[in-house]
């Protein structure tokens, strides 16, 4: 009997103890809570100080836009969400809008216009799938001189933008190149694969892939003929073997990733 006393005995201690730990365990996070709660609170404080002393800067100079917005991510900011209900005055509007006024709000909702036309203008063209690079330097030719510079970044900002918008668009990395997908269609494995290749080496065909990647003809044909319904690789067939290649290659006269 005194053995399983012992065993009780000791039994509590260990619940008691554990009850304890727990208790610590919440105490220590909601003190690191309320600690970092008020030092997103400084941080943001100073970000909105750093952006009113400069504001011209942030609005003309790209270089130095990109990295205001990378400090304001830095902190789980994002300058282009709207803040209602998180103490903006008037409730509402981005962090753009607040700090710096509507032009540099504007100056992002306009570029993501501007994004979409050149996407659907060119939906025909590349399938939907269109280089950032490209989107930018098609605005960049009909816009008026002395407007704003755009950069690739501020091309990627604007696409984000339309996110809550519930849009189909997206940004897509193949292989060292970033494009922009305008239609709802996720690429699987093998189709990114084969863009990649194409955009290396400004086209592919089906043996390349064979003998390169090591697939089945089977899989190489279906990988090539999902890509060539979309419109996102056009075919040659002067050659012996056809001649699956990339549309921007071809609309980009002839400049392919790697130079040739």
């Amino acid at each position: 009997m005194s053995r399983k006393g012992v065993g009780l005995a000791a039994f509590d201690r260990s619940r008691l103890t554990s009850a304890q730990y727990a208790s610590h365990g919440s105490n220590l996070r909601t003190s690191h809570a309320a600690s970092l709660s008020n030092q997103l609170s400084v941080f943001r404080s100073l970000l909105q100080q750093f952006a009113q002393t400069h504001a011209k800067d942030i609005r003309s100079n790209p270089s130095f836009r990109a990295e205001f917005a990378r400090m304001c991510t830095a902190i789980g900011v994002d300058p282009l969400a709207s803040s209602s209900g998180a103490g903006g005055k008037g409730g509402g509007g981005s962090l753009w809008s607040q700090l710096l006024g509507g032009s540099v709000n504007d100056f992002y909702f306009e570029l993501a216009v501007r994004v979409v036309e050149v996407c659907g203008a060119t939906r025909e063209e590349n399938g939907g799938l269109i280089g950032v690079k490209e989107v930018r330097e098609r605005i960049t030719k009909t816009r008026m001189e002395g407007r704003a510079e755009i950069t690739d970044d501020d091309i990627l900002r604007a696409v984000r933008s339309l996110t809550p918008l519930g849009s189909s668009y997206s940004i897509l990395q193949v292989g060292n190149k970033t494009y922009i997908r305008s239609v709802p269609k996720e690429l699987n494995t093998d189709q990114s694969a084969v863009l990649e290749a194409a955009q290396l080496l400004s086209y592919v065909t089906v043996s390349m892939l064979m003998i390169n990647l090591r697939w089945p003809r089977a899989r190489a044909k279906t990988a090539i003929d999902d890509l060539l319904a979309e419109s996102m690789l056009w075919v040659d067939k002067q050659c012996e073997e056809w001649e699956y290649w990339s549309p921007g290659f071809m609309l980009g006269g002839g400049e392919s990733e790697n130079g040739r």
